[in-house]
């Protein structure tokens, strides 16, 4: 499944919440639901920077059928940005670093997400979806040296 395909997918999984604001809080569920973040990857060089709490973001490549992908771990201090920050990670984990690099989330706008963040919030969302950006770069670089 493209990154493309498993992002639509999302979107019409969440669109089955019809209510605005029981989306949201499932898309919150799913922080709350995530593996512990491992407590020696609470460091300075995983934080997110720009974001006004604190989240931490670390990536790593795993073999998949026949090529590298990306897999990603997210934590923050705030359940609601942990909420849509797992499910940029659950939409980019699984993909290889050159999609991930180059297919935005349109699923935050789609399922209407951004309408319950501040601007502030939006800002440092965005902010997550670059460190995305910067590891799949930076792991496909490492990957092909």
């Amino acid at each position: 499944m493209t990154l493309e395909e498993k992002q639509r997918s999302l979107i019409e999984d969440y669109s089955l919440i019809e209510d605005p604001t029981e989306r949201f809080t499932a898309i919150v569920d799913l922080g709350r639901k995530a593996p512990p973040y491992p407590e020696p990857e609470r460091t300075e060089a995983h934080l997110v920077p720009g974001c006004t709490s604190r989240v931490w973001l670390t990536g790593w490549l795993e073999e998949g059928t026949g090529e590298s992908l990306c897999q990603f771990r997210v934590d923050s201090e705030t359940p609601s940005v942990h909420g849509v920050a797992a499910l940029l990670c659950a939409l980019y984990s699984g993909a290889p670093p050159a999609e991930v690099a180059a297919v935005e989330p349109e699923v935050l706008t789609a399922l209407g997400i951004d309408r319950h963040l501040t601007p502030t919030r939006r800002r440092g969302l965005g902010n997550v979806r670059r460190r995305i950006r910067e590891l799949a770069e930076s792991l496909a670089a490492a990957g092909s040296s």
